[in-house]
């Protein structure tokens, strides 16, 4: 005899959304969960650096689908799912580090730095290199990396906004991370 939740184990995503959405449907929910728990755990294990906090983290992603499902139309899941995780593991770190705590993590080139006003000053110069590499980009791979990374919108919000194909989207969010990582890469020699 199968049980509901073994129905819902053999569903695609989108379905698991659907019936959580049109019959706020927890089970559907819990399946959808369970199945990219271990990824949500290892990208705030991997931000957060600590088994606590990244399993805080990831209860706190739970709660966040329930309220970010209904206000969304996703078309890829897991990629939105892990730009919500990730923006999620950011804002943690920031609040912590507003909170006056030296943090020990590595920066990108960076060596640590115990001096806290020197650590805050390392993490502004890469903000602002970041946001000067951001400029860079041609119009169109700015648009949507910005609405894609610092809004969370899915490929085909995108298109609808800018009036654009999903494929060009795609394309210019490709290579605008490119053109990213090549300008980081150029600004720290």
């Amino acid at each position: 005899m199968h049980s509901k939740s073994d129905e819902y184990e053999a569903l695609p995503d989108d379905q698991l959304i659907v019936k959580f959405l049109d019959k706020d449907d927890q089970e559907a929910l819990g399946v959808l969960f369970k199945r990219y728990m271990h990824l949500i755990f290892g990208v705030a294990l991997k931000y957060l650096r600590g088994k606590e906090d990244a399993e805080d983290l990831t209860m706190k992603i739970y709660e966040k689908l329930m309220d970010e499902l209904p206000k969304r139309q996703i078309r890829n899941f897991s990629g939105w799912l892990y730009v919500l995780t990730r923006n999620e593991c950011l804002m943690q770190l920031r609040k912590t580090a507003n909170s006056n705590e030296v943090q020990d993590f590595p920066l990108v080139g960076a060596e640590f730095v115990e001096n806290e006003q020197s650590m805050h000053h390392i993490k502004e110069e890469k903000l602002k290199m970041l946001e000067k590499c951001i400029e860079r980009l041609k119009d169109e791979q700015k648009k949507c990396v910005d609405r894609f990374f610092l809004k969370s919108k899915s490929y085909r919000e995108i298109a609808n906004e800018l009036n654009i194909h999903e494929k060009k989207v795609k394309s210019y969010i490709q290579n605008g991370k490119r053109n990213l990582k090549i300008c980081i890469e150029q600004s720290e020699k």
